[in-house]
């Protein structure tokens, strides 16, 4: 896009919502600083280097476009690329799947940060942060759809010691990268069909996280550990042992933090509405922004209604430095460079719309009451000019503007996806 016609339509936005009450320099520092993980496991389809070949655990990826990464220096220079079309404050959230074994023979309960050391030096050049997963799925070791809550005590007893190694890399993460790591820990356990003894399940899974988070030299400080809930998975259709009742209660009652995934609940709930809900009563939470259609689908997030309202919740209520953001999708059917930077940049869209919301003014009529004012006001944001705003901050950051970033796609795609 044109830099003359960039800086005519900034300086237009700029007299706009000045006129509005918004002081659109101070909204673009605001919003850059957010910091926004992305998910690895987008450019690989979630299969991970330790060896699973195959998904299991509820986790499905669908579509064949050619061109996954088949290595972790694939999957980097993957990633390198990607954050050619991405502004703002980024980490990168690893699974403990991704861990590069270097041909020895070591599994995951017994993985150091020597699995993961290159990441960390990728990280440290690059100059961003890291966070973290476990993960309890695509593996030998698991119970069926079990692992924390197995009844097998051996294969519980391996995932126990996941969840401990995994504390233990996120926190060299941290001390390596001078930045907390956030490690979300979900687990897929659960029942296709009725359940009879619901409580055995908990009562282990329980246990085992009691175990895990025992040692509190590892704080959250740190590593800001979290417990994701979810309604259900394929094959876990009737009962899912981590539900939100239970991993927020296990949550607020053991002193971790709570994850809010947006496919993870009922179709007619949103997780913007439960943010604020959550943060009276825990100090952080963590984010898991995905997109479900009718289903935990994990679609490439739009810029649609929710995404906005969730970025307007941490904005508005100023939760920037309370909300881990998070993104958690991997669409095989397109692109998955360009899945990245879609998701990505809706994801920074919003939340630089939401700095760029007079929130004040909305506030302010509707503590007078005036809820006519309150919803004019929201109404009326949605036709300023925020993408001429947002052409300018990409200029800023010398990322593309407008959907320059395509044709860049097309020939990495086609210089390199395509030859794999």
């Amino acid at each position: 896009m044109d830099e003359n016609r960039i800086l005519k339509g900034y300086e237009y936005a700029k007299e706009v919502y000045g006129a509005a009450g918004v002081d659109v320099d101070a909204a673009m520092k605001r919003a850059d600083a957010i910091p926004v993980s992305m998910h690895c496991w987008q450019g690989d389809d979630v299969i991970g280097f330790d060896g699973s070949g195959s998904l299991d655990g509820g986790i499905q990826t669908t579509g064949d476009y050619p061109g996954r990464a088949r290595t972790a220096d694939e999957l980097r220079s993957d990633i390198d690329f990607a954050r050619t079309m991405i502004p703002g404050a980024t980490k990168l959230n690893l699974h403990a799947s991704y861990a590069e074994k270097h041909g020895k023979k070591i599994d995951r309960d017994a993985y150091t940060i020597a699995e993961f050391q290159t990441w960390v030096d990728w990280a440290k050049q690059n100059g961003i942060g890291l966070d973290f997963n476990p993960t309890y799925f695509s593996h030998p070791m698991m119970d069926g759809n079990f692992s924390l809550s197995s009844s097998d005590e051996k294969k519980r007893r391996f995932w126990i010691e996941h969840g401990k190694r995994c504390r233990e890399i996120g926190l060299e993460f941290a001390k390596q990268l001078g930045q907390p790591c956030a490690i979300n820990y979900w687990m897929p356990d659960g029942h296709k069909d009725t359940c009879v003894d619901t409580k055995i399940y908990r009562d282990r899974m329980t246990a085992s996280l009691d175990e895990i988070f025992a040692d509190k030299s590892i704080t959250q400080q740190d590593v800001p550990c979290s417990l994701e809930s979810k309604l259900f998975g394929i094959g876990v259709e009737s009962y899912t042992v981590a539900s939100h009742e239970y991993s927020l209660g296990y949550a607020l009652t053991h002193g971790i933090y709570y994850t809010l995934d947006s496919g993870h609940f009922h179709p007619t709930e949103v997780i913007s509405a439960k943010i604020s809900a959550v943060l009276q009563f825990m100090d952080k939470i963590l984010l898991h922004v995905s997109r479900g259609i009718r289903w935990d689908s994990d679609h490439v997030i739009a810029l649609d209604d929710e995404l906005q309202r969730i970025m307007d919740e941490i904005v508005f209520n100023g939760f920037e430095n309370r909300v881990f953001i998070g993104l958690d999708y991997f669409d095989a059917a397109i692109n998955r460079i360009a899945c990245w930077a879609i998701g990505m940049r809706n994801a920074r869209k919003a939340l630089l719309n939401a700095c760029l919301a007079n929130s004040e003014a909305m506030r302010k009529a509707e503590a007078e009451g005036d809820n006519t004012s309150r919803f004019a006001l929201l109404e009326e944001r949605k036709s300023l000019p925020a993408g001429a705003v947002w052409d300018y901050y990409c200029l800023t950051h010398n990322v593309p503007t407008g959907i320059d970033w395509l044709e860049s796609v097309k020939k990495y795609e086609a210089d390199v996806l395509t030859k794999r």
